[in-house]
């Protein structure tokens, strides 16, 4: 296996860095979770990113992208050069990282020339509408309907753990279509605009003390037509394309990486009796371990962006990465706590707290996304079955 990346790819780093060291004091300040809108500043910096190639790279030019064909050593440097300099990579998200390549896969011209571009400059902020109270999980379960009546199909029903609907302009939404049919057959995939008549949040609040997530009811929302994506009955095709784009998120590697660089300078920074934390051999231990995680996640990233290039199936590799990569990321967080003591359970503005509670906040927050997105439990079902081929678990209903 050859691990140096080639003198094309150490170029564009030198180029990278040289752009990070110019533009850094332009970058927002890292925040603790899911806030709310993008603000100007982030807003700017985006557009700086993708001018230079480094946001929405691979976007074509004609959706508000920069263009460049998928190249896997390139995003590879961007990820760790971005990562070393503890710069924020700009905005992210179910619209960017979700909705955008679905769309660029699925969509129409229309939609995408719509859409696209405003999505990734942080203009059109985006949410999610799969779950339901009895279909979380079992997502083809789902049943909020919508009827065809002239050119618009009218929505009713009700979604639950809808995370930023409460802040959102649009929702990409499984709606069930041809109730008649098979469950899997009658969905389809609608892109609903929350200022709707008939649409109503409901926020929830978490353990973090925040509402990130929410209920939304729809009651006899009208939503035109064109906003279908694909044709009626391909909603659980196009939902499943999402999802790997949401487990590939959630999972992501090179999050993994900034927040284990994040534990790394808090472990050169913060002291105790005096000392650096890096310097105790106990806790040193502990980062070297976490690190051999993090660089396996790296180098597993590496292997699925291969795979894809090369017209590839990821199989059973590309299974894990959501499971692997959320309890990783609450391993980290769990041990930045445990770094800090009595000093990582300060929160919301306490005089003494660390990077304005951002661990405590991070802790909890990762502990939902091993949940959210599907469960661990229900990761390590579709990882057996499905990628290793190993007996369907029964069912207790049957």
């Amino acid at each position: 296996m050859d691990l140096s990346y080639g003198d094309e790819a150490e170029a564009f780093r030198v180029e990278l860095r040289s752009f990070l060291e110019e533009h850094r004091a332009k970058a927002p300040q890292g925040g603790s979770g899911l806030g709310g809108r993008p603000d100007q500043r982030t807003m700017d910096w985006q557009r700086l990113l993708i001018e230079g190639g480094y946001a929405a790279r691979n976007v074509p030019r004609e959706y508000g992208g920069f263009g460049a064909p998928p190249d896997p050593l390139t995003r590879i440097v961007i990820d760790e050069e971005f990562a070393r300099a503890g710069v924020s990579r700009g905005i992210s998200g179910q619209g960017p990282d979700m909705l955008v390549p679905t769309l660029l896969e699925h969509g129409s011209e229309a939609q995408r020339q719509a859409y696209i571009g405003q999505t990734i400059q942080g203009e059109m902020v985006w949410c999610q509408g799969y779950s339901e109270p009895e279909a979380g999980s079992d997502l083809a379960s789902v049943r909020t309907n919508a009827v065809l009546e002239g050119d618009d199909f009218v929505v009713t029903g009700h979604k639950i753990w809808t995370t930023s609907a409460h802040f959102s302009d649009m929702m990409f939404c499984l709606v069930r279509t041809e109730p008649e049919k098979a469950r899997h057959a009658g969905l389809s995939y609608l892109l609903l605009p929350m200022n709707s008549p008939g649409i109503s949040v409901h926020p929830l609040m978490t353990m973090t003390g925040k509402a990130e997530f929410n209920q939304v009811f729809f009651d006899s929302v009208r939503v035109p037509r064109q906003n279908l994506v694909g044709e009626r009955g391909d909603g659980w095709k196009i939902a499943n394309a999402t999802l790997v784009h949401e487990r590939n998120m959630l999972g992501s590697a090179s999050q993994i990486d900034a927040l284990f660089q994040a534990l790394l300078r808090l472990a050169r920074t913060e002291t105790r009796d005096g000392r650096p934390l890096i310097e105790d051999p106990l806790l040193r231990d502990r980062l070297m371990r976490l690190q051999g995680e993090v660089l396996a996640a790296r180098w597993h990233a590496s292997r699925l962006l291969s795979t894809k290039l090369r017209g590839e199936p990821a199989g059973v590799a590309g299974l894990v990465v959501k499971l692997t990569g959320c309890e990783l990321a609450h391993q980290i967080a769990s041990t930045a706590l445990e770094f800090l003591g009595e000093l990582g359970t300060l929160y919301e503005h306490s005089p003494h707290e660390r990077a304005g509670g951002f661990w405590a906040f991070q802790q909890m927050f990762s502990l939902g996304l091993i949940i959210g997105g599907g469960t661990a439990q229900i990761q390590k079902n579709i990882i057996s079955e499905r990628g290793l081929g190993l007996p369907r678990e029964t069912r207790g209903d049957t």
